[in-house]
């Protein structure tokens, strides 16, 4: 009875049975491996086996008739092997039956590769016939190296024998050969870097062992990546004084595209607000930049933008984004209360990094690691990533500010990485184009939308680090410092209500600028600004590291407690000091710290962000600033006309000493 072959298989009851192990495949790359002479004694018998198999040798002509002694249809496997044993024995082979059934059978399981003499195989084991309490040791003492400095291969051996002598005794386990020993060493540790860079070795240790997870985003700002680093270039601070400035810079995945990116002396919770700020905030054009770097003649769809967002008329071809997620490491910029009050602030949803998991924000250290080398590279004072890649005399070059390099920075962003196209961003259809920043962006946006959020001056004053503190008589009191004005009077002494932070006032500062503070008033929800107590006193803003350095100065001159007027005179001489320069002999040589600390507050203390307004400071008890001791009576002194005194070179130090 015949069946149709689709009617059998579609019946629910059909099955295969007596289906046996198909033989493996086996690979003949092997034989690459071996001496010429062993691949050809492989592929011999290989021509022998498949004529026993089925009759004809692989390169029998078409049509061809097996012959009688190796005719499946006539002779059993058997008889075909004694008849092939026969015939190699006849060309001067001494091979028995036995061994031609042995290789059939190998061959049969492995392939070509299952006929080679295994003891000319590569061994399976990479460590041989190794001790296997040696290979522990070994193996230990190079985990230790992981951490450690970088140390040879001796010490290797030396902290090898001391573990196996801690185990098992002095003498009891014998150590292979000098020879022997780096042989075994250079197979354990490889892909360690024992004996190379330390970075490069706490690098690959910090890895994960599984594959690498692969974001999954398609709207920009669905997540984003936030990190610091010191910039490998050579500023001018101030007067001559060159130090290095750290980049703190955020990222989103979706796009690429480098939202912010700011230059600060020292990275703090503020500047990591910040860069929220400005990456909320559209960037303006500046005087001096080319049209070409406008959005309206950009691939961003510019004109449908702004009817949503007006601020967007002016603005350089940078995208505005959002964040929903922002994961960042664990520095301490970074898990602030500051900065994640602000996200709490802002709706962002804060995602902390595994301690030592620089390959959970992967693409934020590639990006920093872009900067220096698309970027840092062609500025004067580049220093290199490493000690061992800087040359000599660098700070000698003529050297860009901390300000100067803020703006080229934020060109160079705009100009060339929101256009350069990124290996990352291609597309899956067609894995060999590529697209920018900016492409992806205007393509991405048509199908997320684009919802504007403009920050006003109060939102900075939220984004700023905050603390709790008592309104006393006298004002508020942060650091020795004293901060009070008229509108602090219906607070003083008084609860502020917030239970959980025992009835205190929040306030809220700027590290970099030590004058003002804002007070919440929690009776009314508004901010108030508050001037410090001895503003009239100092004629410029400093921050913490100016207010820190005058004190200890002052306590290694033998005063224990200085008083709050002390170090804020201490405070602006030392400013006054780096400003005038080199002096002459009586004045007291500034040391090279006072120097850096006052370059150091002076580039701190300018923003590059958006500040809140400040209302003059105003004397308590007093309607508005007295007249100058030079504006007195200054219609009263009639009388013959005075000599002519040429005027003197103005000095804004002296002029703000002048009591108001």
């Amino acid at each position: 009875m015949l069946i149709d072959q689709v009617h059998l298989q579609a019946a629910g009851d059909f099955a295969v049975l007596g289906t046996g192990e198909r033989a493996a495949l086996g690979s003949a790359t092997l034989l690459d491996h071996l001496p010429e002479k062993v691949a050809e004694r492989a592929l011999w018998w290989q021509q022998h086996l498949i004529e026993i198999l089925t009759g004809l040798p692989p390169d029998a002509p078409v049509g061809a008739e097996p012959r009688p002694e190796y005719d499946p249809a006539c002779r059993s496997l058997a008889e075909r092997e004694r008849a092939k044993a026969a015939e190699l024995a006849a060309l001067g082979e001494e091979i028995s039956a036995r061994t031609v059934k042995r290789k059939r059978q190998r061959y049969e399981a492995g392939g070509v590769a299952g006929v080679v003499d295994q003891r000319l195989a590569p061994h399976a084991s990479l460590l041989g016939r190794a001790d296997p309490r040696v290979v522990t040791a070994m193996r230990q003492a190079i985990a230790e190296s992981i951490p450690a400095s970088t140390r040879t291969i001796e010490y290797a051996r030396w902290r090898t024998e001391r573990i196996l002598a801690a185990e098992h005794g002095e003498d009891v386990v014998e150590m292979p050969s000098r020879a022997t020993f780096y042989r075994l060493f250079a197979k354990l540790s490889g892909g360690v870097h024992v004996t190379g860079s330390a970075r490069t070795r706490r690098s690959l240790a910090d890895q994960p062992d599984g594959p690498f997870r692969f974001e999954q985003v398609a709207a920009p700002g669905e997540l984003m990546q936030i990190d610091s680093t010191p910039l490998d270039v050579l500023v001018r601070l101030d007067e001559g004084v060159t130090g290095r400035v750290e980049l703190c810079g955020l990222v989103d995945i979706a796009t690429r595209s480098i939202v912010a990116a700011v230059v600060r002396p020292t990275t703090k919770s503020v500047d990591a607000s910040l860069l929220l700020a400005r990456a909320l905030t559209p960037e303006p054009m500046r005087p001096g930049w080319p049209d070409a770097l406008r959005m309206s003649r950009s691939v961003l769809p510019h004109r449908r933008l702004l009817s949503l967002d007006e601020r967007l008329e002016h603005a350089a071809a940078r995208p505005v984004i959002i964040p929903e997620t922002i994961v960042c490491d664990r520095g301490k910029a970074f898990i602030s209360e500051n900065f994640r009050a602000a996200c709490r602030t802002l709706e962002i949803i804060f995602q902390p990094c595994h301690p030592r998991s620089p390959a959970e924000k992967p693409h934020i250290e590639r990006t920093l690691e872009s900067v220096a080398t698309l970027f840092c590279q062609f500025l004067p004072g580049y220093l290199g990533r490493t000690a061992e890649h800087r040359g000599r005399n660098v700070e000698d070059e003529p050297l860009w500010s901390m300000l100067e390099i803020q703006e080229l920075l934020d060109e160079w962003l705009i100009a060339k990485w929101q256009n350069r196209h990124h290996d990352g961003l291609r597309d899956p259809g067609v894995p060999g184009r590529t697209f920018t920043p900016n492409q992806k962006y205007a393509g991405l946006v048509e199908s997320a939308g684009y919802v504007p959020l403009a920050l006003t001056g109060d939102d900075y004053v939220e984004l700023l680090p905050a603390t709790w503190r008592a309104v006393n008589s006298y004002g508020v009191k942060i650091n020795h410092r004293i901060y009070d004005c008229s509108e602090l009077g219906p607070l003083r002494r008084q609860p502020s209500g917030v239970a959980r932070k025992r009835n205190l006032w929040e306030v809220h500062r700027d590290p970099y600028d030590a004058n003002w503070i804002w007070v919440r008033n929690h009776w009314q929800g508004d901010w108030i600004p508050v001037p410090w107590k001895h503003l009239g006193t100092v004629p410029q803003p400093f921050g913490d590291l100016a207010w820190d350095h005058a004190a200890a100065d002052l306590r290694q001159r033998g005063e224990s407690d200085p008083t709050e007027e002390q170090i804020a005179q201490a405070v602006n001489e030392l400013l006054i000091r780096a400003n005038q320069g080199p002096g002459s002999s009586t004045k007291r040589r500034r040391s090279r710290r006072d120097r850096r600390v006052a370059a150091r507050t002076r580039a701190g203390a300018e923003g590059t962000g958006p500040r809140p307004s400040k209302p003059e400071p105003v004397s308590a008890g007093t309607d508005g600033p007295p007249p100058r001791d030079d504006e007195e009576d200054e219609d009263t002194h009639a009388g013959p006309v005075a000599k002519v005194i040429p005027l003197g070179i103005f000095d804004p130090f002296k002029e703000a000493d002048k009591r108001w």
